[in-house]
């Protein structure tokens, strides 16, 4: 009895951080970005989303152990490296907002268009690049994953900062397999044109105006 009482207890300290983890993890990431607005269209289009769920899940499942292991004290050490990858992910994501808008308009312009599932599917290379520009060119990703839950991890016993870690990691890899296959419960929305010219419509104006917000908070680091 003694023995199962230590065994229980030893499975409930591992599991305590463990769900630390993935709580402060889903807070986080359950929100709309390039990254998961990214994750959803391919999820819609049926296109690489097993690829690219695990690339993202892999990028957070680094990112997080990274700033477990005190990564973020190295960023805070060099902000001019934080700064340079603001700007790149301000360009980028300005191209990427122009050119949804240019299909939405497109899909305005053409009312017997087909739809986008339909359309030939990009190569693997490219949407991998795309969710690898979203992932890495963001400074909040490192804001989040490396500084916040660098800093929420030292709260910690080391021995089990692992465990916090893992939990974390988790639920970055459920998220966005929810959301890469889960999409595909909207195809009836998805089937007309109309439904994907609001989206792309939408996906442009949300990349501009991260692009702007991300411009505007880079102006004011700097100055």
């Amino acid at each position: 009895m003694l023995i199962w009482l230590r065994y229980d207890a030893t499975m409930i300290s591992y599991l305590l951080p463990f769900c630390a983890g993935f709580a402060l993890s889903a807070s986080l990431i359950v929100a709309i970005g390039a990254q998961n607005l990214f994750v959803l269209r391919q999820g819609l289009k049926k296109e690489h989303v097993g690829p690219i769920v695990l690339f993202c899940g892999l990028s957070d499942a680094l990112l997080i152990t990274a700033g477990v292991s005190g990564m973020g004290t190295f960023l805070k050490a060099v902000p001019g490296l934080s700064t340079g990858f603001a700007l790149a992910g301000i360009l980028f994501l300005a191209w990427y907002g122009v050119k949804s808008l240019q299909r939405a308009l497109q899909q305005a312009r053409r009312q017997d268009s087909m739809t986008i599932p339909q359309a030939p599917s990009a190569p693997l290379g490219k949407a991998l690049a795309a969710v690898a520009a979203f992932t890495w060119l963001n400074p909040h990703v490192y804001l989040d994953t490396v500084l916040l839950m660098g800093t929420a991890s030292t709260t910690q016993p080391v021995p089990l900062r692992p465990f916090f870690a893992a939990g974390a990691a988790s639920a970055s890899f459920l998220w966005f397999a929810a959301l890469g296959y889960g999409a595909r419960l909207l195809q009836p929305i998805f089937a007309r044109p109309r439904a994907w010219q609001i989206l792309d419509l939408l996906i442009g104006c949300i990349m501009l105006l991260l692009a702007a917000l991300l411009f505007w908070q880079t102006i004011l680091h700097i100055s």
